[in-house]
């Protein structure tokens, strides 16, 4: 959603504009012409490889090879951003942008277990100093609390089934690896006549442990109730692109607080038809944006 994103973010020469979750910099690559020559881009990224391709990608761009002297990287959360402006004395942000989603190198590393196709081992984690990989999690928490959080951030109707199945296979060995449970899902799918259709099966388990793994609803619900309304200039545009329905409710609802938001999308911003046909992955994506109040 690079044009409509570039488009609501009105950039302008000067701006300091921070790309929360910069990813492989493909925002940010496209936002730093638009503030310069003056302007500062941050960008943050709790997963540290993606730091490293975003730096690379935004040296490459560069026509001296180098990181621009207006560009600050800083590994954390976005929820994290006061700490970070705090830290280099800058009082507010005019632009940020945050992107919910998983860049395709994530899905594809087999050394993350993000996707259901990616193989290797279940890990999950955005940062992998922090916390523990989500295979630890998967084989000792209860059936009741596998179901809720299948249930909760997958919107999984085959939560139960799933989190049973999962119960019965680890008393005969440990789930370790994505193929494993993988698999497991697609014998429970078939099992209740699951056809083929817009996504696997896995789709929505994956989705769910991604999100406990990060507690990626923790980060998002304390950066639009604190974060973001103590970085925000006033009159400053906030745009949140998310990609399941769950996430969308939070941002939708966060951003009809009119003591904190001046205004907001009132419907989000689809990608448009041709994206979706060039990449089917955006057909979920959703663009809202908040204005700051004054």
């Amino acid at each position: 959603m690079l044009r409509e994103t570039l488009r609501e973010l009105a950039l302008q020469p000067g701006l300091t504009v921070v790309d929360g979750t910069v990813g492989a910099a493909g925002h940010s690559v496209e936002i730093l012409p638009g503030i310069q020559p003056c302007g500062l881009l941050i960008g943050l990224d709790r997963d540290a490889e993606m730091l490293g391709r975003a730096s690379q990608r935004l040296q490459e761009a560069n026509s001296e090879k180098t990181l621009p002297s207006n560009v600050l990287l800083e590994q954390t959360s976005y929820a994290e951003l006061r700490s970070v402006l705090d830290a280099h004395s800058i009082e507010t942000a005019d632009r940020i942008l945050v992107d919910l989603g998983l860049s395709s190198d994530q899905l594809a590393d087999r050394n993350r277990g993000f996707g259901f196709q990616s193989g290797g081992i279940l890990d999950m984690r955005f940062d992998a100093s922090q916390g523990e990989p989500i295979h630890h999690w998967l084989n000792r928490a209860s059936i009741e609390e596998i179901t809720s959080v299948l249930k909760q951030f997958g919107e999984d109707p085959l939560s139960r089934l799933i989190a049973q199945s999962i119960g019965e296979q680890r008393r005969k060995e440990r789930i370790e690896t994505v193929s494993q449970l993988t698999q497991l899902i697609e014998k429970v799918a078939s099992g209740r006549g699951h056809k083929s259709g817009k996504s696997h099966p896995a789709t929505r388990t994956f989705q769910a442990l991604r999100i406990q793994a990060n507690a990626e609803l923790e980060h998002l619900q304390r950066f639009l109730s604190t974060t973001a309304p103590e970085s925000l200039a006033p009159g400053g545009r906030l745009a949140v692109i998310t990609f399941h329905s769950l996430e969308d409710r939070i941002v939708k609802k966060m951003l009809q607080d009119r003591t904190t938001w001046k205004s907001s999308s009132n419907k989000p911003i689809p990608a448009s038809s041709l994206e979706c046909k060039m990449n089917p992955r955006s057909r979920s994506a959703k663009l809202r944006i908040g204005i700051r109040a004054d």
